[in-house]
């Protein structure tokens, strides 16, 4: 006889500025035939389903807010899995880091668009193993360009590229490895500076504005409705700042530091976790 206890999911608590959330390890059933796979990071778009992106096939594997698998997408498009970002109109974008591409899928996981001329590395120019791509209000396009180049580029609505900046370094403006990137409700870019330590903000023209200290390997980052800027690292812990960058709080909810982090309509946090590899939902309470 199997004991109910050790089979129900274990739930812990954590309060990160002001709120407190839930936690529940091992988010989401794939079917018994998906071989399993690391996971890298995490979406959900406007149907509240989450799209959790792999280092295996299918790349992303698609549930609903209680974990019911719902699809699959992406199968032999992807050939190496790092950053995923929903945009407004639910378009998914995947930075296909060792294939040196931006991939973009409808919401049915058709390819729309590819940035990027595959498996050609450029130095200084699109795109030298990226890490994520981001999409302003307006459709502009942002790319952190981080494991090979050092960059943030910018790309018009149909994905023309406009402006490159950034280079290798530890000064304002200068990255090692400029990680992930999102625009936030301030309409600048806030940027995970890996191996910096830190978090790098600008506008959306590249101009420095600050940057926030304190982090141990930064890797990703969202905001929530509140206007708090969550940022995960390898502590590990998920730091909030306001947008003036004060840190307003700090939990522990992920085992090893979360790769990828994402927010559902209802406040939910999803954390992409690498190594055992899962998605830890944390659930308001």
């Amino acid at each position: 006889m199997t004991n109910a206890a050790s089979t129900a999911p274990q739930l812990g608590h954590v309060t990160i500025a002001g709120r407190s959330y839930t936690v529940r390890r091992d988010f989401g059933r794939p079917p018994s035939d998906v071989a399993p796979a690391r996971v890298s990071q995490v979406a959900v778009d406007s149907l509240e389903n989450v799209h959790v992106l792999r280092g295996g096939e299918p790349p992303v594997l698609v549930f609903d807010p209680d974990g019911a698998f719902v699809r699959s997408y992406g199968q032999g498009e992807i050939f190496d899995s790092h950053g995923i970002s929903i945009d407004g109109w639910d378009r998914v974008w995947i930075a296909d880091r060792d294939a040196h591409q931006i991939v973009v899928f409808n919401h049915e996981g058709e390819v729309l668009l590819r940035i990027g001329e595959r498996h050609v590395p450029r130095w200084m120019a699109p795109f030298n193993h990226p890490t994520r791509a981001a999409v302003a209000l307006d459709g502009e396009i942002y790319v952190a360009d981080g494991y090979g180049n050092a960059r943030i580029h910018r790309f018009s609505p149909e994905g023309d590229w406009r402006a490159s900046s950034g280079e290798l370094g530890q000064d304002p403006g200068e990255f090692m490895t400029p990680h992930s990137i999102i625009v936030d409700r301030e309409n600048r870019l806030v940027v995970c500076d890996h191996e910096n330590d830190r978090v790098q903000l600008f506008d959306r023209d590249g101009r420095w504005l600050a940057e926030w200290r304190g982090l141990c390997r930064p890797m990703d980052l969202c905001q929530r409705d509140d206007g708090a800027i969550l940022v995960t690292d390898q502590v590990p812990s998920v730091n909030a700042f306001a947008p003036n960058g004060a840190r307003i709080g700090r939990g522990r909810p992920s085992l090893n530091g979360a790769h990828g982090i994402a927010l559902g309509r209802a406040g939910e946090i999803y954390l992409a976790e690498i190594d055992p590899s899962f998605v830890t939902k944390l659930t308001p309470c």
